[in-house]
């Protein structure tokens, strides 16, 4: 490829079947080389790709990701899934700039790992804040039945207190 441009890594990595992957197609393009390149490689090698470093995406996954990256809905002549694309975990990333062995393959790698690992700490990041968001929430509803009681409370001091009629005269 001649001019090889760089790519925003974060921006491919996707989410099929709960495992965050790059499509093959991506990560040719990151590696510098074609996608057939990238496949071919991968079936010299198939031993060094099990089943959470690689897999086959389902046509249906296939179709709904280039509908997703893709400004039309519908698919015009041509841009049908003739292939099913592979995806690839980080661990398959890694395999795969191995299995290519050129300096850049290998070089990109590196900011593959690092995109997967902002990817996992943003997931974490996000959790942490959600679990605080969370208690907050309980504490401030906890503090709105007690914040209404001091309301209550305030209330009964600010009105005038209830004055009995003293009746005039003697008593006895």
């Amino acid at each position: 490829m001649a001019g090889k441009e760089v790519m925003p890594i974060d921006s491919v990595i996707v989410s099929i079947r709960g495992h965050r992957v790059i499509p093959a197609s991506d990560l040719a393009r990151i590696y510098g080389v074609e996608t057939r390149t990238l496949n071919q490689a991968v079936k010299r090698n198939q031993e060094k790709f099990p089943s959470d470093f690689m897999f086959q995406m389902t046509r249906i996954e296939a179709e709904t990701l280039i509908r997703s990256r893709s400004q039309t809905v519908i698919l015009k002549r041509g841009q049908n899934v003739k292939y099913l694309p592979y995806v690839f975990t980080e661990h398959g990333a890694i395999m795969a700039a191995n299995v290519l062995n050129s300096p850049h393959a290998i070089n990109m790698s590196v900011f593959v790992v690092r995109a997967f690992v902002r990817l996992r700490h943003t997931i974490i990041t996000h959790k942490e804040l959600a679990a605080k968001l969370r208690e907050l929430e309980r504490k401030v509803v906890s503090h709105d039945g007690h914040i209404k009681s001091l309301f209550d409370a305030i209330r009964q001091l600010m009105e005038p207190p209830a004055t009995k009629s003293r009746r005039i005269g003697f008593k006895s």
